[in-house]
């Protein structure tokens, strides 16, 4: 069994973006499967769109899981910057 404490450490990383047949229940084409890893965990998604929109749209994915895991800090920063842009105050 893996440690708990090295997989929490790691980043999480788009893995692949892979064409794929449309899921059940789903209609038209243009379907991919992308991938995303932490260590031994593996997210698999579905997406409809060109494989560049679902590479950005899985790599946007990746980044927010990445800055969930490092708690809020990132967003108190962020609420913190559009604070000061609305008010004018730093």
């Amino acid at each position: 069994m893996p440690d708990i404490a090295s997989i929490i450490e790691e980043n999480f990383e788009l893995v692949s973006v892979k064409p794929t047949d449309t899921p059940d229940g789903m209609e038209g084409g243009g379907w991919f499967c992308y991938e995303i890893a932490q260590g031994t965990n593996t997210i698999r998604g579905f997406r409809q769109g060109t494989r560049k929109a679902v590479t950005l749209a899985a790599e946007e994915i990746v980044d927010q899981l990445n800055e969930r895991r490092l708690g809020k800090r990132a967003r108190a920063e962020l609420a913190k910057a559009k604070a000061a842009k609305t008010t004018g105050k730093k």
